[in-house]
């Protein structure tokens, strides 16, 4: 074996005391006793979870670098103790087909600090197909966002969700129905609220009831109605911290400007409740950067998203140390619930596994800081909250954050393709 971690790991839902043997990358033994191994490294006090997975990231690569790239967002990911991210096809140009799904993995390869997949954008004349044994997933954009990739006809989706079954694949839903959504003159987030009200995204999620069973996830559900009803269809669902976070009435500024937007204080705490009830499978930041000059638009032509792939694992795990949050939903919900949902060899500390681990000293307690933070969009609303970052982060066996601190190799593979340059 080339490395034996001895400490505490969560494990099948809890905190176990034991030992984890790496070789060749992967996990290949974990008990109370581990002999052998060419360095065995004891965690004294500290947490190993699976390294976290995001499976909803826009990292503008390629064609709109200027706000993120992958290298700036994977080492984001890294520093927040995210080890895998899936990489949405908004960019430009979209990711749309065989051409830009290579295009695109072209650009990227030997920028990534942590392992990833790619989404493909649905369109009408989309090839299924040909697309799918390059892709993590493919994501149905219903309402508008950033970028121009929507898709909002019954009939269109309907045409090709027998070949998106028949891939296998997860087809991830922007569900918000561009129809109910209004474009009038906004100047806060309650304007913008008003204009993308809540019950475009239970009939975006109420149309695709007809196709349950199959491997349907809805993206940043942002109350607890919406949940149950992709439940009750099957469906997986992603939720994101800030719509966990804030309520529209209370936070001003076009930091706070999302799509879907941020809901009402009494929305966002029944989302809070369906999570504490473990009715929501996983997390999912939705981390959309923009250039600073951009959001500092005016509220209208300021575009929507924020940055919180570094953060998000950070703040949440403050909050578990203190007993408002759950040590066995943060890891189920961040990490073994989105391996297992995209079918990765990534996300529990088990034989046969990507020796991928997110370590955690619970007393190394900071604020978070946005002249630290790596994205290129490094300004925050949640700026000044604890949050306990990552000690040590580890990629198939290989350390690349120790202390704190980066110290590794650009090392990150793309999980469907990883011999593809």
């Amino acid at each position: 074996m080339d490395l034996v971690l001895e400490g505490r790991f969560f494990i099948d839902g809890e905190l176990k005391q034991t030992a984890v043997g790496i070789e060749d990358g992967k996990i290949v033994t974990v008990g109370k006793i581990v002999r052998g191994g060419d360095e065995r490294i004891d965690l004294g006090n500290k947490i190993a979870f699976p390294g976290f997975i995001d499976p909803h990231v826009h990292f503008r690569d390629p064609g709109l670098t200027h706000k993120e790239d992958f290298a700036s967002g994977t080492m984001s990911a890294l520093h927040g103790g995210v080890t895998c991210v899936l990489d949405m096809p908004n960019t430009s140009p979209p990711v749309t087909d065989v051409k830009t799904i290579l295009e695109k993995k072209g650009a990227i390869h030997n920028k990534a600090f942590v392992d990833y997949g790619l989404f493909a954008a649905l369109t009408p004349d989309a090839k299924i197909d040909q697309m799918q044994k390059h892709v993590a997933g493919f994501k149905l954009f219903m309402g508008s966002t950033t970028g121009n990739i929507l898709m909002n006809d019954d009939r269109e989706i309907e045409y090709l969700m027998s070949d998106i079954y028949r891939s296998g694949k997860v087809l991830s839903v922007h569900a918000e129905d561009d129809s109910m959504i209004s474009k009038t003159e906004e100047r806060s987030n309650m304007d913008h609220l008003r204009n993308r009200p809540l019950e475009a995204e239970h009939n975006a999620v109420r149309r695709l009831m007809k196709y349950r069973g199959m491997k349907i996830n809805i993206c940043h559900v942002t109350d607890a109605v919406t949940a149950d009803m992709a439940a009750s269809c099957g469906f997986t669902t992603e939720v994101t911290l800030h719509h966990m976070e804030f309520g529209a009435e209370k936070v001003e500024g076009t930091e706070y400007k999302v799509n879907p937007p941020i809901r009402t204080l009494n929305i966002r705490d029944g989302l809070r409740k369906a999570v504490s009830l473990g009715k929501i499978t996983m997390f999912g930041t939705d981390h959309a950067p923009h250039a600073h000059s951009e959001k500092l638009q005016e509220y209208s032509a300021a575009p929507g998203g924020m940055t919180s792939v570094e953060i998000m694992i950070p703040i949440l795990m403050k909050r578990m140390m203190e007993g408002k949050f759950n040590l066995a939903l943060l890891g189920r919900m961040g990490s073994e619930n989105p391996g297992r949902t995209f079918g990765m060899n990534k996300g529990r500390i088990a034989v046969g596994y990507d020796a991928d681990f997110a370590i955690f000293d619970t007393k190394n307690i900071s604020v978070v800081d946005p002249d630290k933070l790596h994205s290129k969009s490094n300004f925050t609303p949640y700026a000044g909250l604890e949050a306990i970052f990552p000690d040590t982060v580890m990629i198939r066996g290989n350390i690349q954050i120790q202390d704190g601190e980066y110290c590794g190799k650009n090392i990150g593979a793309d999980i469907v393709e990883p011999g593809r340059h």
